[in-house]
């Protein structure tokens, strides 16, 4: 099936969660959680990530996950992922514990689709240091496409992972998910790239990106994806497609931010000042831009 097509079936079957100008979100996406070893490409981002949530759990965000939140490609256990990360799963819990949290499926954690793995991994996890079973997800509904609909104008903004329609990466994820857990996981470490991930081959993102915005040029919506790793922000009157980067970039991280009815596409890093000491903080790297300003413009072009 072609990625218009998986996108329009994604569409209709998706969530509708209403907003408006009053709202907070914020969106992350290919955070990549492993098992915290040498394969863990977010254990080096973890302090960064974990600090950026709290901050915006804080501040009453809601937190929307686009997609390979966990690296299940790699790993076979979501609960040793939950044990290597535990730190990080209780700040996402008490998002989830508010109803602040939407989670979205990945080609990466493609198996999280299944209500018997969501009751059987995501529900709860044990906690080693207490010799107990503590409650994760209980009841957690993960869903692969979200559509954002704004109370007073009816505008909307379809949120999804973005692999839909990839060969690999979508109908045939078990063969890539084969590829990466036992060939290209190992390869890496000599120096080798997966030429199946669109987040290390400049070919595929483009081509991914390419069929996204066709589609969106097609329908007339505004998109905010992941998957490839890129972060894109686009100017008003441009096709709007939003990127929000991943979590595994080097020494930082990227996301996209909406509140006050404007979007920004922001980057947390760790600098240093002059007396030599570490610290973490929050640039904006594009935006921010009234959302309104978006489909004005773009439906003005069509």
């Amino acid at each position: 099936m072609s990625t218009y097509l998986c996108l329009t079936q994604v569409y209709k079957s998706s969530k509708v969660v209403p907003f408006d100008d009053s709202s907070k979100l914020v969106f992350f996406s290919d955070c990549h959680r492993g098992d915290s070893s040498w394969a863990d490409d977010f254990a080096r981002n973890q302090n960064l990530y974990n600090f950026a949530l709290e901050h915006y759990y804080n501040q009453g965000y809601t937190y929307i996950e686009i997609g390979d939140g966990d690296e299940l490609w790699k790993n076979r256990r979501f609960d040793e992922i939950a044990q290597a990360h535990s730190d990080t799963f209780r700040i996402i819990r008490k998002f989830y514990n508010a109803g602040r949290l939407y989670m979205l499926l990945g080609n990466h954690d493609i198996v999280k689709k299944g209500k018997r793995f969501q009751k059987n991994c995501m529900y709860r996890f044990y906690n080693i240091q207490e010799d107990r079973y503590d409650l994760l997800f209980d009841n957690m509904e993960v869903h692969e496409g979200l559509i954002l609909k704004h109370k007073l104008t009816g505008n909307r903004i379809f949120v999804f992972h973005g692999h839909q329609g990839d060969i690999i990466n979508d109908h045939m994820w078990y063969i890539g998910r084969f590829l990466v857990r036992y060939l290209w996981r190992h390869l890496e470490l000599l120096g080798f790239n997966d030429p199946t991930s669109p987040a290390r081959n400049y070919t595929r993102k483009g081509t991914v990106e390419k069929n996204i915005i066709n589609w969106v040029r097609a329908n007339r919506q505004m998109v905010i994806t992941g998957h490839t790793h890129r972060p894109m922000f686009p100017n008003p009157g441009q096709p709007p497609y939003f990127n929000d980067g991943s979590c595994v970039h080097p020494y930082s991280i990227t996301g996209i931010e909406i509140q006050n009815g404007e979007i920004v596409l922001v980057k947390w890093s760790v600098k240093v000042n002059n007396a030599g000491v570490l610290y973490i903080e929050r640039d904006v790297i594009a935006g921010p831009e009234k959302l309104q300003a978006f489909f004005d413009n773009w439906r003005s072009r069509l």
